[in-house]
């Protein structure tokens, strides 16, 4: 039988238990699944000491080893991060003991991932400098701030740069464990552990971690966010920074920063994504030829479509309509 691949996920309190309990269970089903032919996975979950910690739902979750136990060849390290919410705003939490943990066990890890605001961790940690990386859409723009040596996308569910990997949290962290799997073992198995689990059969990593259903209502005076309801409601008009600048009665250079800061990205950036979205799902839900969908999300060309698409989620509109649809 072939040793099993090392799998331990770090933790402290504050997690959502999704970013750690998710990837396990993906590892450990893909595991049972695999048989006795194929190399396994072996799941630890590590805090500092060992100890219980306290999710951010309040469910305590158990641990099987502290930090300082992690010893030998790790194959695969994942962390997950934490956040506070203070009003509107949310902040990761920078747990030092992690931090420098990071900086020392990760050099030595053939594959580290982060989960959710983990990414702050890493990037804390000096190993994300050069990179692209990307975490939960909510933080992007605190950890571009933080660090700019880093390239951060808001965007992609997940993002890999050789042997580091970065998600957006939440469900994103089965996806991102999902394309480890297939990484060590091929898309047959992954696609397996995705249907015994009743996943949306492995997503994309650039599929958007931004959809436009979950676009919650604007709140009551906030005017980024209701232009941000405006901009889903006409796609096909022109969302130039200068128009959305305009609507707002500021400058561009005042609404651009303040739309970066609401929404860690910029108004360009955004009505793309916003575009690419209804692209999608016309693809997906529709029987639109090309310069249909083009037209009706506003990317106005077959031309811009195949574009957006290449750039954004590295395919043609034709393959992800095969894929998805």
């Amino acid at each position: 039988m072939l040793p099993p691949h090392r799998v331990v996920i770090a933790a402290f309190p504050g997690v959502e238990l999704l970013n750690v309990t998710g990837p396990a269970e993906v590892f450990s089903m893909a595991g049972r699944l695999g048989g006795a032919g194929r190399a396994g996975y072996t799941v630890r979950i590590a805090t500092g000491r060992g100890e219980p910690v306290a999710t951010a739902g309040g469910i305590r979750l158990m641990a099987d080893l502290a930090l300082d136990e992690v010893a030998g060849d790790v194959d695969t390290l994942l962390v997950s991060g934490a956040v506070r919410v203070r009003g509107h705003e949310v902040e990761p939490v920078l747990d030092r003991e992690m931090v420098d943990w990071l900086r020392e066990v990760a050099p030595d890890t053939r594959r580290v991932g982060s989960v959710c605001a983990g990414a702050h961790l890493l990037a804390a940690a000096g190993l994300l400098d050069g990179r692209a990386a990307t975490t939960h859409w909510r933080t992007a723009a605190r950890l571009a701030a933080d660090h700019p040596l880093v390239t951060v996308d808001p965007d992609p569910i997940f993002l890999r740069e050789g042997g580091l990997w970065t998600c957006a949290g939440i469900a994103s962290g089965m996806d991102m464990a999902l394309a480890m799997v297939t990484e060590d073992h091929g898309p047959e198995l992954a696609l397996a552990t995705a249907r015994t689990m009743v996943m949306y059969v492995k997503r994309a990593g650039g599929q958007s971690q931004f959809s436009m259903p979950l676009t919650p209502p604007a709140a009551p005076g906030d005017r980024v966010d209701d232009l941000r309801v405006w901009i889903g409601e006409h796609l096909t008009e022109d969302l130039s920074a200068e128009v959305l600048a305009a609507r707002l009665h500021l400058s561009v250079r005042h609404f651009s920063r303040l739309f970066r800061d609401r929404t860690g990205t910029t108004p360009a950036v955004y009505v793309e994504s916003v575009r690419l979205e209804a692209a999608r799902r016309l693809l997906q839900d529709t029987a639109h030829g090309l310069p249909e969908v083009a037209a009706l999300s506003g990317l106005g060309s077959v031309e811009s479509l195949h574009r957006s698409f290449r750039r954004r989620l590295g395919t043609t509109p034709a393959e992800y309509r095969r894929r998805f649809r």
